[in-house]
């Protein structure tokens, strides 16, 4: 008996794209609604982050099950899952609170660059999950840190070239994303904690109900005036880190999944005669 060993992301099948069109459905209307919502709505990201919650543990284990369905995950792939995320999560405090340095967010995106998309989200948001229980932070702000943390990993894994760029231009297209990706992440969780100041008489403060441009430009300010710095301390730790460590962690991750021959399938060979 044969099985092929390449070096392949774990396989996204269809059933796992229509469950992350799902979560990325759900994800857009948790964080953007606040923008759309009339004055006397009454609702806050707060009120909403329960529910949010229950549902993105029900869709992490649907996009989980369908890859299951599609031949994307097996034992194997669990496992390596598991590991990840512990790491993930232990490296989490090491920088949390201290102008945003963050070493997880690298390991995260090379994880995704190599292990796939559906790999990917599933990874980031377990291991937003598992961080929040060991350091404590768990809290209404969790489940979008979850999905914030599933879609900055799941991007690397969309990124082109998985199976023709390699070395130096793969790390420094790693590195740009992770510089971007790390601003994108910052922005998606202001947009939570930003809902958080209205009612307060600041020029920054999110106006229920006011005008879309309005409040656009008020949110922007926000960013710039209260998450800047950290954002940039993320970004720039990322790039670092990948640049100094990542072709030796790809390299790593690469052999590992060879080893595991996520994508083999059993080829038997003719009895002689």
């Amino acid at each position: 008996m044969r099985a092929s060993r390449g070096a392949r992301p774990v396989r996204l099948g269809p059933r796992a794209v229509v469950a992350l069109v799902l979560v990325g459905a759900v994800g857009l209307m948790a964080f953007c609604w606040p923008l759309l919502a009339g004055r006397d709505s009454g609702l806050s990201h707060g009120q909403a982050a329960p529910w949010l919650f229950a549902a993105l543990l029900v869709l992490l284990v649907g996009v989980a099950v369908a890859a299951v369905a599609d031949d994307g995950l097996d034992s194997k792939s669990v496992a390596m899952l598991g590991v990840l995320a512990a790491v993930g999560a232990a490296l989490r405090p090491l920088g949390a609170g201290t102008a945003g340095l963050e070493p997880m967010f690298f390991l995260m995106l090379l994880s995704g660059r190599v292990l796939g998309p559906g790999f990917a989200f599933v990874l980031g948001g377990v291991t937003m999950f598992a961080s929040a229980l060991l350091t404590g932070g768990v809290g209404p702000w969790m489940p979008f840190q979850m999905l914030s943390m599933g879609w900055f990993t799941m991007g690397a894994g969309l990124l082109p070239g998985p199976e023709r760029l390699r070395g130096r231009g793969e790390v420094l297209m790693l590195a740009a994303y992770g510089f971007v990706a790390s601003f994108g992440y910052g922005t998606l969780m202001n947009l939570q904690g930003w809902t958080l100041l209205q009612g307060q008489a600041s020029g920054i403060s999110y106006d229920p109900g006011g005008p879309l441009h309005e409040n656009l430009v008020r949110f922007v300010t926000y960013c710039l005036v209260t998450s800047l710095g950290w954002d940039l301390g993320r970004a720039v730790l990322t790039v670092v880190l990948v640049l100094a460590v990542g072709p030796s962690l790809l390299r790593a991750l690469r052999r590992a999944t060879r080893r595991a021959a996520f994508d083999a399938r059993p080829a038997f060979d003719a009895p002689e005669k």
